[in-house]
């Protein structure tokens, strides 16, 4: 799934900074740590670490929506957030 998201969303084959790859990869990675959390609950270091994420994912959206909406739409659909 990510690998093909961030294919659709580079804007060149070695782009891994822009907002929307950011958006991809960010996501990915607080899926995985937010299963990691179900299983560990206790783990106060890593639930901060997904709150970190999770704002900087936040920042990230907020800052496409305001450069270019019809990515952000797109990028919300394909990624399942919500708004």
């Amino acid at each position: 799934m990510t690998t093909e998201l961030i294919k659709k969303y580079q804007a060149h084959k070695k782009d891994t900074g822009s907002a929307d790859v950011q958006i991809v990869l960010l996501t990915q990675k607080i899926l995985d740590l937010a299963k990691h959390l179900r299983k560990h609950g206790k783990d106060s270091d890593s639930r901060r670490g997904l709150l970190i994420m999770v704002g900087k994912r936040r920042r990230l959206l907020n800052y496409l929506k305001k450069h270019d909406q019809k990515t952000y739409d797109k990028l919300i659909k394909d990624l399942g957030l919500k708004k």
